[in-house]
Order: C-alpha cells, then structure tokens, then sequence
C-alpha cells in the first residue's frame, strides 16, 4: 500500500483538490496492484518450469505445511518422545540422543521455488524433553552433523531450513558417506519427488545393539547403518521403496542398497506410515519393490565415483 506524507503546513488554498488527487492516486494503485497479481499468479502457477532453469519470480507462502493432527504418513514411535515442528516430525531416542526418523512430504511444488540461503548455525532442539545434542558435541569427533531431512529439501523457505539446522535432525555420519553415497541418494530422491510431484519420505539411522561409539558430552551414538523409505501414493503408479546403506564410503551402485519397506520395519521395530495406508494397501506396497520404477541417475554415481569419493 502507498504511504503518502502528510503536509504538516496551514495551507488551506486548493486543499480540496489535493486530496481528491490523493484519493484518485491511491484507488489507481490498488486497482494496478490487484490486476498485477491475479494475472501473476495465473501466469506462474500454470507454467511448467524449464528442466534447465529453475528461476522464478514469486515465492509460494504456506508451502507445503500441514497440520501435526493431520500428518497420517508419521511412523510408529518406539520411544514415545514424537516432536513436531513446521514442516517435518521426528521420534527422538534420548539413550542415543539422535532422532530414530525424521518424517516429512517432498513434492514438486517445493522443489520449484527458488532455494533460500543455506543455514549456517546448528541450533538446539528445544522441543526436545531433555536437550537435544549439541553442536561441540561433534567438534573433533572425525564425524559430520549428517542431515536426516536434507537442507536442500527444506531449502523453500528460510523458516524450514533453519529447522533442518535443528540438532535433533544431525546424525553422526563419516564424511565419505555424508559427501558421497548418502548425498547421491537425496539428489535421486529430489529427482523422483520432481517426477512423481508428490513422495513421503521418511529417514533415519539403524538403532539397535550394534552402535558401541558415542561422540561427545552427551554421548551421541554413532549408527552402522542408515535407511530411507520413500512412498509414492498417487495414481497412476503406486511404489514404495527402501534403502539401507552402511555408514561408510561405498563403490557400489546405489540400487545394490534398495531393499523392500518391510524388510526396515522387521530392521527397526518400526511401522511406516501406519496410519496412512490400509492393511492390503501395506501389503501391497511395503512387501516388495521394483527398482525399475525408480530410475536411478548414472551421472550422480559417475560424480560420487569419479569425484565426491576423492575428496
């Protein structure tokens, strides 16, 4: 809205005239500015983007946000210690101090917006009942603060991703598997989110008797092994996929790591998406997968292989 600056003199000649001049100014304004906006928003919310330029010129608030009461794709919690924020859950394990899934909806329409700044400073959960790690707690430690929901899924608005840098969503990973496999199986999950508009991506790192290192003052279990399960639900094709990946540098393919929902369930103790599907849908999608429905990027594996390994 214009701002108009009022005259503070005690001139009363030709008052009248200035003020119907302001009126006739202002409705001008308005009238351009909705006339603007409508054509703006039909413009762009029907343009499909060019596959080699992912510019735009408007900002879609309330992306992607929905209702913690409404979040039926949530996993089963096998601490009991579930933790809400804007735009992604997680079930926190306070023996471990990591979160044992971060659950959140990756679609098309966030992946179109432009990306903000990355964070750069780890913060504390305080959602957390009794602390969260903290950032020295991996100073020195030969571990990166690997993200469980990735910055660049979280990258459409500046409030997401400062909820990415929350420590709740780090996890110790080495750096070969932060930098290398695990970063090429997020670009192919952004890839798929992009091609099927829509996927429920839940994360997380393998809890069980086999993690023996701990990091830092609060003692942060380091996990063996990490998973990702990704459900698509929307017609036409319906899929479901999981992979588990040691936390190391790897050569192999990533599609050596893909292995059926079930198979994480029986790993982890957990239920996906429990209140999401029905019992013959469950049966149906979590039991087996075809890793030739999620085609897989040569080129990410060539640039692990050739040059993210190297570093």
């Amino acid at each position: 809205m214009a701002k108009f600056r009022r005259s503070h003199g005690g001139e009363k000649r030709g008052s009248s005239t200035i003020g119907k001049t302001i009126m006739l100014v202002f409705i001008a304004t308005a009238l351009f500015y909705f006339i603007f906006n409508f054509i703006s928003r039909n413009k762009f919310y029907k343009q499909e983007p060019k596959e080699d330029n992912f510019v735009y010129n408007i900002q879609i608030s309330g992306i992607d946000y929905i209702e913690p009461n409404k979040r039926f794709f949530l996993p089963s919690s096998t601490t009991g210690q579930v933790v809400h924020h804007k735009y992604y859950s997680l079930s926190y394990n306070e023996k471990y101090e990591i979160s044992e899934w971060v659950a959140y909806v990756l679609t098309k329409k966030s992946l179109r917006v432009p990306n903000v700044p990355r964070a750069k400073r780890f913060n504390p959960d305080l959602k957390v009942k009794n602390r969260s790690a903290i950032y020295y707690d991996y100073r020195g430690s030969g571990y990166s603060r690997g993200h469980l929901a990735p910055a660049a899924d979280m990258a459409f608005s500046e409030e997401a991703m400062k909820e990415s840098f929350f420590m709740s969503n780090m996890s110790p990973q080495k750096r070969a598997f932060n930098g290398g496999i695990w970063n090429e199986l997020e670009q192919n999950v952004r890839n798929w989110a992009w091609k099927d508009n829509k996927l429920f991506v839940v994360t997380g790192p393998v809890i069980d008797g086999s993690i023996k290192r701990f990091i830092g003052k609060n003692e942060v279990g380091v996990p063996n092994k990490f998973y990702k399960v990704l459900l698509d639900i929307d017609d036409p094709e319906r899929k479901a996929i999981g992979f588990v990946i040691p936390n190391e540098r790897s050569e192999r393919p990533l599609k050596d790591y893909a292995v059926s929902v079930d198979s994480i369930e029986k790993l982890t103790g957990i239920d996906f998406f429990k209140d999401l599907l029905t019992d013959s849908e469950e049966e149906k999608l979590e039991s087996s997968f075809d890793i030739h429905k999620w085609k897989i990027s040569n080129k990410l594996y060539k640039q692990r292989i050739e040059v993210w390994n190297k570093q």
